[in-house]
């Protein structure tokens, strides 16, 4: 069955307009009604996006203390492998140093040995 009414484009425009104002209203009443809840939850993202921020600046800073500590901790061990490296050269001179030196005491004392045999023996010929 068609419809009974027999509505004009007049009409139709006008129901259009009206069922646009009303929705207009409607959605202008709904934002004015969830305008404090609508504060309290952008209020709430700001906190959460301000601790959020402070705990990425917290874990940048113990981040560049922990990579201080490593770079400190290298440059320490590295000072001591220099420092044992430079400590063995000193024993490894000490050592050759002495070598040497027990080997010009031992030409020494074999030279003076020599000397107190060919001494001997001239006073055994003279």
């Amino acid at each position: 069955m068609k419809n009974a009414k027999n509505t004009d484009i007049v009409d139709r425009r006008a129901a259009s307009a009206a069922a646009k104002t009303d929705l207009l209203n409607a959605y202008r009443a709904a934002q004015a009604a969830a305008a404090p809840s609508k504060l309290e939850r952008q209020a709430e993202r700001m906190a959460v996006a301000t601790a959020r921020e402070e705990r990425r600046v917290e874990r940048e800073r113990l981040k560049l203390e922990e990579q201080e500590r490593i770079r400190n901790e290298m440059a320490a061990h590295q000072a001591a492998l220099e420092a044992a490296a430079v400590a063995e050269n000193q024993a490894k001179e000490a050592a050759e140093n002495a070598r040497i030196a027990r080997v010009i005491e031992d030409e020494a004392a074999r030279k003076a040995e020599r000397d107190r045999r060919y001494a001997n023996r001239k006073a055994r010929q003279a």
